[in-house]
Protein backbone atom coordinates (compact mmCIF):
# COMPACT_ATOMS: atom_id res chain seq x y z
CA UNK A 1 0.00 0.00 0.00
CA UNK A 2 1.47 3.35 -1.01
CA UNK A 3 1.84 5.92 1.73
CA UNK A 4 1.61 9.57 0.72
CA UNK A 5 4.42 11.72 1.98
CA UNK A 6 3.67 14.95 3.74
CA UNK A 7 5.72 17.68 2.05
CA UNK A 8 7.05 20.30 4.42
CA UNK A 9 7.37 23.71 2.70
CA UNK A 10 10.89 24.95 2.69
CA UNK A 11 11.68 28.65 2.87
CA UNK A 12 12.73 30.13 -0.43
CA UNK A 13 15.77 32.35 -0.43
CA UNK A 14 15.10 35.96 -1.51
CA UNK A 15 17.61 35.59 -4.32
CA UNK A 16 15.76 32.59 -5.73
CA UNK A 17 12.41 34.40 -5.52
CA UNK A 18 13.86 37.35 -7.42
CA UNK A 19 15.44 35.23 -10.16
CA UNK A 20 12.26 34.82 -12.29
CA UNK A 21 11.59 38.56 -12.03
CA UNK A 22 15.13 39.32 -13.17
CA UNK A 23 14.82 36.92 -16.10
CA UNK A 24 11.48 38.47 -17.09
CA UNK A 25 12.96 41.98 -16.88
CA UNK A 26 15.89 40.87 -19.01
CA UNK A 27 13.60 39.41 -21.66
CA UNK A 28 11.47 42.55 -21.66
CA UNK A 29 14.59 44.67 -22.07
CA UNK A 30 15.65 42.46 -24.97
CA UNK A 31 12.35 43.02 -26.80
CA UNK A 32 12.48 46.77 -26.11
CA UNK A 33 16.06 46.87 -27.42
CA UNK A 34 14.98 45.03 -30.56
CA UNK A 35 12.27 47.63 -31.18
CA UNK A 36 14.68 50.52 -30.47
CA UNK A 37 17.35 49.12 -32.80
CA UNK A 38 14.73 48.79 -35.51
CA UNK A 39 13.71 52.44 -35.06
CA UNK A 40 17.34 53.60 -35.12
CA UNK A 41 18.12 51.50 -38.18
CA UNK A 42 15.12 52.96 -39.98
CA UNK A 43 16.57 56.38 -39.33
CA UNK A 44 19.90 55.26 -40.75
CA UNK A 45 18.24 54.42 -44.09
CA UNK A 46 16.16 57.61 -44.20
CA UNK A 47 16.25 59.80 -47.26
CA UNK A 48 15.52 59.22 -50.96
CA UNK A 49 12.26 61.15 -50.63
CA UNK A 50 11.68 61.46 -54.37
CA UNK A 51 12.12 57.70 -54.81
CA UNK A 52 9.78 57.03 -51.89
CA UNK A 53 7.09 59.30 -53.37
CA UNK A 54 7.43 57.68 -56.80
CA UNK A 55 7.15 54.23 -55.22
CA UNK A 56 4.04 55.39 -53.37
CA UNK A 57 2.37 56.31 -56.64
CA UNK A 58 3.42 52.97 -58.14
CA UNK A 59 1.89 51.06 -55.23
CA UNK A 60 -1.30 53.09 -55.60
CA UNK A 61 -1.60 52.20 -59.30
CA UNK A 62 -0.73 48.55 -58.58
CA UNK A 63 -3.54 48.30 -56.05
CA UNK A 64 -6.01 49.68 -58.55
CA UNK A 65 -4.74 47.11 -61.05
CA UNK A 66 -5.48 44.39 -58.49
CA UNK A 67 -8.92 45.95 -57.82
CA UNK A 68 -8.18 46.39 -54.11
CA UNK A 69 -10.59 48.60 -52.17
CA UNK A 70 -9.90 52.32 -52.31
CA UNK A 71 -8.14 53.46 -49.11
CA UNK A 72 -10.04 56.74 -49.24
CA UNK A 73 -13.32 54.86 -48.83
CA UNK A 74 -12.07 53.48 -45.51
CA UNK A 75 -10.88 56.90 -44.35
CA UNK A 76 -14.10 58.79 -45.07
CA UNK A 77 -15.95 57.72 -41.87
CA UNK A 78 -13.03 59.04 -39.81
CA UNK A 79 -13.12 62.43 -41.50
CA UNK A 80 -16.82 62.76 -40.69
CA UNK A 81 -16.54 61.82 -37.01
CA UNK A 82 -13.85 63.43 -34.87
CA UNK A 83 -14.18 60.89 -32.05
CA UNK A 84 -13.78 57.89 -34.36
CA UNK A 85 -10.72 59.50 -35.93
CA UNK A 86 -9.24 60.23 -32.52
CA UNK A 87 -9.79 56.63 -31.39
CA UNK A 88 -8.22 55.26 -34.58
CA UNK A 89 -5.19 57.51 -34.18
CA UNK A 90 -4.89 56.45 -30.54
CA UNK A 91 -5.03 52.80 -31.51
CA UNK A 92 -2.26 53.36 -34.05
CA UNK A 93 -0.11 55.29 -31.59
CA UNK A 94 -0.58 53.41 -28.32
CA UNK A 95 -1.72 49.80 -28.89
CA UNK A 96 1.00 48.41 -31.18
CA UNK A 97 3.95 48.04 -28.79
CA UNK A 98 2.12 47.59 -25.44
CA UNK A 99 -0.08 44.80 -26.84
CA UNK A 100 3.02 42.99 -28.06
CA UNK A 101 4.81 43.38 -24.73
CA UNK A 102 1.80 42.20 -22.69
CA UNK A 103 1.47 39.12 -24.90
CA UNK A 104 5.16 38.30 -24.59
CA UNK A 105 5.05 38.64 -20.81
CA UNK A 106 2.05 36.29 -20.61
CA UNK A 107 3.71 33.78 -22.95
CA UNK A 108 6.91 33.98 -20.90
CA UNK A 109 5.04 33.13 -17.72
CA UNK A 110 2.63 30.50 -19.07
CA UNK A 111 4.09 29.11 -22.30
CA UNK A 112 7.91 29.51 -22.31
CA UNK A 113 8.45 27.49 -25.50
CA UNK A 114 5.99 29.63 -27.43
CA UNK A 115 7.49 32.76 -25.90
CA UNK A 116 10.93 31.91 -27.33
CA UNK A 117 9.36 31.03 -30.67
CA UNK A 118 7.37 34.28 -30.82
CA UNK A 119 10.38 36.35 -29.83
CA UNK A 120 12.41 34.77 -32.63
CA UNK A 121 9.55 35.29 -35.09
CA UNK A 122 9.37 38.98 -34.21
CA UNK A 123 13.15 39.35 -34.50
CA UNK A 124 13.27 37.69 -37.93
CA UNK A 125 10.25 39.63 -39.20
CA UNK A 126 11.72 42.92 -37.99
CA UNK A 127 15.08 42.23 -39.63
CA UNK A 128 13.40 41.31 -42.92
CA UNK A 129 11.24 44.44 -42.76
CA UNK A 130 14.30 46.61 -42.24
CA UNK A 131 15.95 45.08 -45.30
CA UNK A 132 12.86 45.87 -47.38
CA UNK A 133 12.80 49.44 -46.05
CA UNK A 134 16.35 49.80 -47.30
CA UNK A 135 15.60 48.32 -50.72
CA UNK A 136 12.20 49.95 -51.32
CA UNK A 137 11.68 53.34 -49.65
CA UNK A 138 7.95 54.04 -49.72
CA UNK A 139 5.95 57.13 -48.82
CA UNK A 140 2.71 56.37 -46.92
CA UNK A 141 -0.62 57.36 -48.52
CA UNK A 142 -0.90 60.48 -46.29
CA UNK A 143 2.29 61.82 -47.89
CA UNK A 144 1.44 60.79 -51.46
CA UNK A 145 -0.70 63.48 -53.09
CA UNK A 146 -2.08 61.09 -55.73
CA UNK A 147 -4.03 59.12 -53.10
CA UNK A 148 -6.04 62.06 -51.82
CA UNK A 149 -5.75 60.76 -48.24
CA UNK A 150 -5.15 63.12 -45.34
CA UNK A 151 -2.98 62.74 -42.26
CA UNK A 152 -5.65 62.05 -39.64
CA UNK A 153 -3.06 62.13 -36.88
CA UNK A 154 -2.16 65.76 -37.56
CA UNK A 155 -5.77 66.79 -38.19
CA UNK A 156 -7.48 65.10 -35.23
CA UNK A 157 -4.65 63.85 -32.98
CA UNK A 158 -2.93 62.15 -31.39
CA UNK A 159 0.01 61.81 -33.77
CA UNK A 160 3.36 60.10 -33.40
CA UNK A 161 4.99 61.96 -36.28
CA UNK A 162 6.18 65.50 -36.83
CA UNK A 163 6.40 67.30 -40.17
CA UNK A 164 8.30 64.92 -42.48
CA UNK A 165 10.81 67.59 -43.53
CA UNK A 166 11.90 68.26 -39.94
CA UNK A 167 11.16 64.94 -38.23
CA UNK A 168 14.44 63.68 -36.79
CA UNK A 169 12.88 60.93 -34.66
CA UNK A 170 11.45 58.64 -37.33
CA UNK A 171 11.74 57.68 -40.97
CA UNK A 172 8.30 58.32 -42.43
CA UNK A 173 9.28 56.99 -45.86
CA UNK A 174 9.43 53.32 -44.85
CA UNK A 175 5.81 52.22 -45.16
CA UNK A 176 6.37 48.72 -46.57
CA UNK A 177 5.90 46.37 -44.88
CA UNK A 178 3.63 47.50 -42.07
CA UNK A 179 5.15 46.20 -38.84
CA UNK A 180 2.00 47.33 -37.06
CA UNK A 181 0.18 44.63 -39.03
CA UNK A 182 3.08 42.16 -38.97
CA UNK A 183 3.57 42.27 -35.19
CA UNK A 184 -0.19 42.20 -34.53
CA UNK A 185 -0.56 39.13 -36.72
CA UNK A 186 2.43 37.42 -35.08
CA UNK A 187 0.91 38.05 -31.65
CA UNK A 188 -2.49 36.73 -32.75
CA UNK A 189 -0.98 33.57 -34.26
CA UNK A 190 0.92 32.88 -31.03
CA UNK A 191 -2.21 33.35 -28.91
CA UNK A 192 -4.28 31.12 -31.20
CA UNK A 193 -1.58 28.46 -30.91
CA UNK A 194 -1.59 28.34 -27.10
CA UNK A 195 -5.31 28.75 -26.34
CA UNK A 196 -8.15 26.31 -26.83
CA UNK A 197 -11.73 26.45 -28.07
CA UNK A 198 -13.37 28.11 -31.03
CA UNK A 199 -13.24 31.53 -29.39
CA UNK A 200 -9.45 31.55 -29.70
CA UNK A 201 -9.85 32.67 -33.31
CA UNK A 202 -11.10 36.01 -31.99
CA UNK A 203 -7.45 36.89 -31.38
CA UNK A 204 -7.28 37.51 -35.14
CA UNK A 205 -9.47 40.57 -34.59
CA UNK A 206 -6.35 42.41 -33.39
CA UNK A 207 -4.46 42.28 -36.73
CA UNK A 208 -7.71 42.88 -38.63
CA UNK A 209 -8.49 46.03 -36.63
CA UNK A 210 -4.86 47.08 -36.94
CA UNK A 211 -4.99 46.73 -40.72
CA UNK A 212 -8.15 48.85 -40.92
CA UNK A 213 -6.62 51.47 -38.61
CA UNK A 214 -3.31 51.84 -40.46
CA UNK A 215 -5.17 52.20 -43.75
CA UNK A 216 -7.88 54.55 -42.46
CA UNK A 217 -5.33 56.86 -40.83
CA UNK A 218 -3.36 57.13 -44.07
CA UNK A 219 -0.25 55.49 -42.67
CA UNK A 220 -0.21 52.42 -44.92
CA UNK A 221 -1.49 50.95 -48.15
CA UNK A 222 -3.34 47.64 -48.24
CA UNK A 223 -0.28 46.06 -49.83
CA UNK A 224 1.88 47.09 -46.87
CA UNK A 225 -0.20 44.79 -44.70
CA UNK A 226 -0.33 42.04 -47.33
CA UNK A 227 3.46 42.04 -47.68
CA UNK A 228 3.86 41.93 -43.89
CA UNK A 229 1.59 38.87 -43.71
CA UNK A 230 3.50 37.13 -46.52
CA UNK A 231 6.82 37.83 -44.82
CA UNK A 232 5.45 36.47 -41.56
CA UNK A 233 4.33 33.33 -43.38
CA UNK A 234 7.86 32.79 -44.67
CA UNK A 235 9.28 33.28 -41.18
CA UNK A 236 6.84 30.68 -39.81
CA UNK A 237 8.03 28.20 -42.43
CA UNK A 238 11.59 28.70 -41.23
CA UNK A 239 10.67 28.63 -37.52
CA UNK A 240 8.01 25.93 -37.06
CA UNK A 241 5.63 26.17 -34.12
CA UNK A 242 6.94 24.37 -31.02
CA UNK A 243 5.00 21.46 -29.58
CA UNK A 244 2.95 22.43 -26.54
CA UNK A 245 3.61 20.28 -23.48
CA UNK A 246 0.34 18.94 -21.97
CA UNK A 247 1.16 20.19 -18.46
CA UNK A 248 1.56 23.76 -19.70
CA UNK A 249 -2.17 23.83 -20.49
CA UNK A 250 -3.16 23.34 -16.84
CA UNK A 251 -3.22 26.12 -14.23
CA UNK A 252 -0.02 26.12 -12.13
CA UNK A 253 -1.94 25.29 -8.93
CA UNK A 254 -3.31 22.06 -10.41
CA UNK A 255 -0.02 20.65 -11.60
CA UNK A 256 1.12 17.73 -9.45
CA UNK A 257 4.07 15.44 -9.55
CA UNK A 258 3.43 11.69 -9.60
CA UNK A 259 5.28 9.77 -6.99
Amino acid sequence: MEIAELAVPQPVAPGRRAAPARRAARELLLVATLFLLYKLARMAVAGRVSTALANGESIWHLERLFHLPHEAAVQQPLLAHDLVAHLANGYYAYVHFPATVITLIWLYLRHPAHYLWTRRVLACLTAAALALHLLVPLAPPRLTALTGLVDTGRRFGPTVYGPPDTDTLSNQYAAMPSLHVGWALAVAVALVAVTRGRLRWLWLAHPLVTLLVVVATGNHYWLDGVVAALMLGVVHLVLPTPAERPESLSPPGRRTRAR
